[in-house]
């Protein structure tokens, strides 16, 4: 099997921010995908899907570094996965943006607190810059209105928005999804695969694990399978 590739944009062809070559993707010292081969580029927007259990979680959590590579090689934002040592991850996770199902919200912080969190976590100092971002990021997901209120105050679909804002924060090169629109109704997932597809077109790779089949035949893109404890390229 070939190295499976997507580059949407043309111009962004030769970027790549994610390779995996013949990986195994391990849960503890079982193999849940064997010789993994992917590249990802600028601005792709890539579907992952497969059962539960079927490895889709997993090969996220390896491209973030919460589980090591075992075998094979591994690459993303220019960190080599094999060698990666565990001071090095918080770096590794900067050049990341990753959305959870169930949002990963500090409630007892308002939205601009949650953001100015992560913020000065990953080095941010200047009171000015730290306020400019905030802003660019609360506007680029339409909740400028918002960064006042407690989380609880929030619907399910503005809470997952501040989270995506957040995944934004240190202008990433790839953001992660995993199964972004599960506690969504229709139309609010809607909106969100909207703004990540978006995102993307701005020069963001972007992969969403989903089983949401209504949305991936609206907003086309290309699809990786994971199955049978392979990852398949698109037919």
């Amino acid at each position: 099997m070939g190295i499976i590739r997507f580059a949407q944009n043309a111009q962004m062809a030769s970027d790549t921010v994610i390779q995996l070559k013949k990986a195994d993707i391990y849960q503890g010292k079982t193999i849940i995908l064997e010789g993994v081969n992917l590249e990802i580029k600028k601005g792709d927007f890539v579907y992952l899907v497969g059962k539960t259990g079927s490895g889709k979680s997993s090969l996220l959590k390896t491209i973030y570094g919460e589980l090591p590579l075992k075998t094979g090689k591994g690459t993303v934002a220019g960190f080599k996965l094999a060698r990666i040592r565990k001071k090095q991850i918080p770096y590794l996770r900067r050049k990341l943006g990753i959305v959870f199902q169930d949002f990963q919200l500090l409630m007892d912080r308002t939205v601009t607190e949650n953001l100015l969190f992560v913020l000065k976590a990953t080095g941010w100092k200047e009171k000015t810059k730290i306020k400019q971002r905030i802003d660019q990021v609360l506007e680029q997901v339409e909740l400028m209105d918002k960064r006042n209120k407690m989380p609880h105050e929030l619907s399910g679909g503005e809470q997952q928005r501040v989270s995506i804002a957040r995944a934004l924060l240190n202008k990433p090169e790839v953001i992660l999804a995993d199964e972004p629109t599960g506690n969504l109704d229709a139309e609010i997932s809607d909106r969100l695969i909207h703004l990540l597809s978006d995102i993307s077109m701005q020069g963001t790779a972007v992969i969403i694990a989903t089983h949401d089949f209504y949305l991936m035949d609206k907003y086309k893109a290309k699809t990786i399978t994971c199955e049978d404890g392979k990852l398949l390229e698109p037919k």
